[in-house]
């Protein structure tokens, strides 16, 4: 064999070995996630870690020890309570119970006797002498970390504790006035006994006697957060079902099969080989994200459920504007060899921008939020970085891989139809019209809901973000709270409630039925009891008034995110598009995205709570995609058009023109997805699915009608305002 028949084999065999090596990988990978995906465990599905909404956890109630407290107390512990449980689980909800009982929900957890001990301590640090003094307490300490020490082979956990100037000032004196003693005490029990050998004067000290990093890391972000203000006991425990109901895990599991496969059948049919190769790695992106929610130990909510659907539809659109590259390429007379090696090269800067663009927002929605709100960007977070290695590396092996292997045919690689260039900018008049009109329609409907009994208020605020009343049913046997039983009983409380914001948890080995609303009045409560008793045996009935389980505190935070994530977002477009304008257009086209999702809830008194917090998050992630595709043609046919001759109005029209076909696909396959989970959902699912779907729409509308004709407009407003200073500086000269 000559050596050139040698080189013509050479890439046939890396091919070859490439595929292999991917296959294996796949399977392996495949195995593992199936190994615990495939059977469904307490609070799990496999090892992922379900939260309350899709799996239940534990519910705990602590009662206030001493007088009834004030408001304000009351706000301050459940606040620091919050923050307290985000070290068990980033979705665990704190909320108050009457008048002096906080409520405690802890998604992931079957055992309440593994945090019962720890959560309910007040917390307090104190530096106490041995004659009773204390000298320093924990609102001196500047930070508190956990870190692991190894003396002689023996590991030792310990939390490091750094004073603030006073603090160290004070640690300082008494550690010269009690040497020989040990000084550090935390909830009136020493937690740590050393022996003050010298003068400590750099305000640093150590808390030792830790059983594991966990327990030490534990200790040091209650230390952080600080003391309860109030002491609590234990009133009750109990381990609970899912709110969403017991069935919402396999319809969405099924919904999103059903999506998925819906979404490589499409991509095939559109994109041929090349729509196969995305199939493939999709594919091997949802095996790395189970993988990956199973590695971090990410908590999987609805809300999370919403940033995989987001991550999907980017991995989707990644593909997509990768293969209308291709066919760009191989239309303008490229080889399949070239076009391929072109399209992904094209391709990269747009998928890049719009990737860490949402990445951004991901990471600022993750350190500065809660609950909920980290739920998201986790997910988000992890979709978007393997949406990225998936189209720019597997999608790359995978399409280079069946060239080498012959599939070099034009016709494999699907058929790009001539665009036709439309007026964008000239129809853009008639489109910002509609979106006032619409947008104003939901301010229109605010107060006309506040004037309406049923709801009360702008928005039909759910239990999560209003409070309400729970109730509380007793059953002669558990195996009459059957899923047919717990559905009639929340078509009654809806009913009775006039509202869809109903909640229900069976609790774990008993026979009671929680049941979650809005607050009900003692006539609505009463007629309740009667329709109930009615209609079931029931063994007792019992109703009290649940505050928020979204505090104003909670509340505050995801607004602060949402405000510097924007920040954050428009400085990056700014930055890489070397333009503000870009920027600033992208911020209008999103707020014009939440406005008019926000006149669906007004308009259809959709219920806003925890999902709706989800849905605003995922339409903004979506909404700045989609416009930074569109950026990034703009910003590529500036280059390669000529402004003077063909003019700026035309450069955008024709930018839209040729990104039009990727918006459309990319907005049919995610609504696909959403649609299949509404279709198929539980009813509190399909709230949110509508929602979604609302959001994709009003997405593919704004990136293609708002978007790139704003930008248009400021733009020329900043010719107008150059060539007027031009003038102004003409005439001075000629003065």
């Amino acid at each position: 064999m000559s050596k050139n028949s040698k080189k013509r084999m050479q890439p046939k065999q890396k091919a070859t070995l490439s595929l292999v090596i991917f296959l294996v990988l796949c399977i392996l990978c495949g195995y593992t996630a199936a190994f615990g995906v495939g059977k469904e465990n307490k609070g799990r599905v496999g090892n992922i870690r379900l939260g309350l909404d899709l799996a239940g956890g534990v519910s705990i109630t602590y009662e206030v020890v001493g007088d009834t407290p004030t408001d304000t107390e009351m706000q301050d512990t459940i606040y620091k309570l919050q923050k307290r449980v985000e070290g068990y689980s980033t979705e665990a909800t704190v909320y108050k119970e009457g008048d002096d009982r906080i409520a405690v929900e802890i998604p992931g957890v079957s055992n309440a006797n593994e945090i019962l001990e720890e959560l309910g301590q007040p917390g307090a640090l104190t530096f106490t002498t041995e004659d009773g003094e204390t000298v320093l307490t924990g609102s001196n300490i500047k930070s508190a970390e956990a870190q692991t020490t190894e003396e002689n082979g023996i590991k030792n956990y310990v939390v490091a504790l750094t004073m603030d100037d006073d603090g160290a000032t004070k640690f300082a004196e008494a550690t010269a006035a009690h040497l020989q003693e040990s000084i550090i005490t935390y909830d009136n029990e020493v937690v740590s006994s050393p022996v003050v050998q010298t003068t400590i004067e750099n305000g640093e000290c150590v808390i030792e006697g830790m059983e594991s990093y966990e327990a030490a890391e534990q200790l040091a972000s209650t230390i952080r957060i600080g003391a309860l203000p109030l002491e609590l006991k234990e009133l009750r425990s109990n381990v609970v079902g899912a709110q969403l109901g017991q069935d919402a895990i396999s319809t969405s599991i099924k919904a999103g099969a059903i999506g998925f496969v819906l979404i490589c059948i499409f991509m095939i049919a559109v994109y041929a080989l090349p729509g196969l190769c995305a199939s493939i790695a999709l594919v091997a992106y949802v095996i790395l994200t189970l993988l990956a929610l199973n590695g971090f130990n990410v908590t999987l909510t609805l809300p999370g459920i919403a940033g995989i659907l987001l991550s999907i539809g980017m991995a989707v659109d990644a593909n997509v504007i990768i293969f209308t590259r291709i066919k760009e390429e191989i239309r303008n007379g490229m080889s399949v060899q070239n076009a391929i090696a072109n399209g992904f090269e094209k391709a990269r800067s747009a998928i890049l921008d719009g990737n860490i663009t949402t990445l951004i927002a991901a990471i600022v929605l993750g350190v500065m939020g809660s609950g909920s709100v980290i739920g998201f960007a986790q997910t988000l977070g992890i979709g978007i970085l393997l949406s990225i290695f998936t189209a720019l590396y597997v999608t790359k092996l995978l399409v280079n891989a069946c060239y080498h292997l012959g599939a070099k045919s034009e016709k494999l690689y699907g058929k790009l139809h001539e665009f036709k260039s439309w007026n964008y900018i000239k129809a853009s008049k008639i489109c910002i019209v509609i979106s006032v009109v619409v947008i104003a329609l939901g301010f229109i409907f605010m107060p006309i809901n506040k004037a309406n009994k049923s709801i009360n208020n702008y928005l039909n605020f759910s239990l999560e973000f209003m409070g309400g009343t729970s109730v509380t049913l007793t059953m002669d046997d558990a195996d009459e709270i059957t899923d047919e039983f717990d559905q009639q009983v929340c078509d009654i409380v809806s009913d009775i409630a006039q509202t869809t914001s109903v909640q229900s948890q069976k609790v774990m080995d008993s026979n009671q039925l929680v049941v979650k609303t809005v607050e009900l009045t003692v006539a609505q409560r009463d007629e309740l009891q009667t329709k109930l008793e009615d209609e079931f045996e029931i063994t007792a009935f019992s109703t009290e008034n649940i505050s928020a389980s979204v505090s104003s505190e909670m509340r505050s935070d995801a607004v602060v995110a949402v405000i510097i994530a924007t920040i954050c977002m428009l400085i990056y477009i700014a930055f890489r598009f070397k333009d503000i304008r870009f920027g600033a257009s992208a911020v209008i086209a999103l707020l014009h995205d939440v406005l008019v999702v926000l006149t669906v809830y007004s308009v259809f008194r959709l219920s806003v709570g925890n999902t709706f917090i989800a849905c605003m998050l995922t339409i903004v992630g979506y909404s700045i995609n989609a416009t930074i595709v569109i950026f990034d043609r703009i910003r590529e046919n500036l280059r390669e058009m000529n402004v003077k001759k063909d003019g700026l109005e035309a450069i955008v029209n024709t930018s839209i023109s040729q990104t039009f076909t990727r918006t459309i696909n990319t907005s049919l396959t995610t609504f696909v997805m959403v649609l299949v989970l509404y279709i198929m959902g539980v009813p509190s699912i399909k709230e949110f699915a509508f929602t979604l779907m609302a959001g994709v729409i009003c997405g593919a509308y704004s990136s293609v009608c708002i978007t790139g004709p704003i930008w248009f407009i400021l733009k020329q407003r900043q010719k107008k305002k150059e060539q007027a200073l031009a003038a102004s500086k003409s005439k001075k000269k000629k003065k």
